[in-house]
């Protein structure tokens, strides 16, 4: 449900999003690669101890 709520709200997993809708493989595909972009975030996150940065983020997809 995250990745749900993501695809609507969070710019960097709706981009990603219509990269999948654009080469056909929305649906499943799209929320699986949505969950997938989520944990990358977090575990950056994580790792770099630096609150969440739009700006960083697009900047690495």
């Amino acid at each position: 449900m995250p990745a749900l709520s993501s695809i609507t709200y969070n710019p960097i997993i709706k981009s990603q999003w219509e990269r999948w809708v654009k080469r056909n493989k929305g649906g499943k595909v799209g929320v699986c690669a949505a969950m997938r972009k989520l944990l990358q975030l977090a575990y950056g996150v994580l790792k770099s101890g630096l609150p969440f940065d739009t700006k960083i983020a697009l900047a690495k997809t």
